[in-house]
């Protein structure tokens, strides 16, 4: 979660009932009215555009190392990670290729979010849009992202799938509190919010970090020593479910929870 939404709310102990700023007057107006051909392209700021960028990776060096696998397409970190991840679940499990693409992608999408909030409050120019967006973006790179990235390693039982989607339903949750409460947090002399209430859904890159040691250990299915921690049959239930799957849980609850402040850098 970039701070850009603290910049579109700035000032100390705000009311929601706030009067808009004029550049996010000026964007609704935009948004709401039909002044012709690409007009919501044009309501956009720099900030909104670096947030579509969340992931937007140009044709770098890891771009350049795939180009054997005839793969070199532009666009978003979340999306191209998804995608890398359902091609590694179609080829055989010992091409690493495709998963370490998946895994690196998401990466680069934290850079563009922490960008977007920095030119955000150098340009003195937010918007309430920009806040969407910057939530969507952070649901697909570091919620959905993560999770189809433990699915393609092994963590594929109906129960396990289960557990994937409660951490990508508590990132939801997660940045929708976050959208409706960022006024009312307390805020520091620039504006900005003066902590996290749960843990942010870009701290899953931890979680990334973690899956990429397991790739390079070969603890995933189909490698030399399968996914870590194995597997409890659970009697049947489900297929059984991997404990490993816990750390997605446990993430889960830390993000949702109003007890955990995370101060702010």
């Amino acid at each position: 979660m970039s701070l850009r939404s603290s910049a579109a709310n700035g000032g100390v102990n705000q009311k929601p009932t706030k009067t808009p700023q004029p550049s996010q007057e000026k964007q609704a107006k935009l948004l709401a009215e039909d002044t012709g051909h690409f007009s919501m392209i044009r309501a956009l700021h720099l900030a909104d555009l670096i947030t579509e960028l969340n992931g937007l990776l140009p044709l770098t060096i890891l771009e350049a190392a795939r180009l054997y696998m005839s793969y070199n397409p532009l666009g978003f970190c979340g999306f191209m990670s998804i995608l890398s991840s359902m091609r590694y679940c179609l080829g055989p499990p010992d091409s690493y290729g495709n998963i370490w693409a998946a895994l690196g992608f998401m990466p680069f999408g934290l850079f563009f979010d922490f960008m977007d909030g920095k030119v955000a409050r150098w340009r003195g120019k937010s918007s309430l849009m920009g806040q969407e967006l910057d939530s969507l973006a952070d649901l697909i790179s570091f919620g959905v992202a993560p999770a189809s990235c433990a699915f393609a390693l092994g963590l594929r039982t109906p129960l396990d799938t289960l557990l994937l989607s409660f951490f990508v339903l508590c990132g939801l949750t997660r940045l929708a509190r976050f959208n409706v409460t960022v006024s009312s947090l307390p805020k520091d002399s620039t504006g900005k919010s003066k902590y996290f209430e749960g843990t942010p859904i870009p701290t899953s890159l931890g979680i990334v970090s973690g899956m990429a040691w397991c790739v390079w250990s070969g603890m995933v299915e189909g490698g030399d020593q399968g996914v870590i921690g194995g597997l409890w049959e659970l009697g049947g239930l489900g297929g059984g479910v991997h404990p490993i799957v816990g750390i997605f849980v446990g993430w889960g609850c830390a993000m949702v929870s109003k007890s955990i402040h995370i101060p702010k850098p």
